[in-house]
């Protein structure tokens, strides 16, 4: 083997400051990710409590706030979608589209729209 050849083989010490450095990338890709992921997870419970309300208030039968409640719902689940895409989780995205669709739904039933 000649001079120049084993100097393109990567040493021992180089594989493992490769692999350090292939390490550091991926947590710091991950750690940016992860308030974006906690946001969204955040806007998800978010619009879980607002349902509640809504439900509450479906009962009492104060329509008006019925209607002003769910469309806070679904700001906080389009909130929550583009937080997860953010963040990578780009099949939880797509999940909070049957969120979407049970909203509009109720939103009918509640003759909202």
């Amino acid at each position: 083997m000649s001079a120049c050849s084993a100097s393109l083989l990567p040493s021992g010490l180089a594989k493992t400051a490769l692999a350090g450095a292939f390490a550091i990338l991926a947590l710091t890709s991950s750690a940016l990710a992860l308030p974006a992921c906690l946001e969204a997870q955040r806007k998800v419970d978010e619009a879980n409590a607002l349902r509640f309300q809504a439900r509450q208030e479906a009962r009492l039968g104060n329509h008006d706030r019925v209607c002003d409640t769910l469309d806070e719902v679904g700001d906080r689940y389009d909130d929550a979608r583009d937080a997860f895409e953010r963040c990578g989780e780009g099949v939880v995205a797509i999940d909070l589209r049957s969120e979407l669709r049970g909203l509009r739904i109720a939103k009918k039933i509640n003759r909202c729209d």
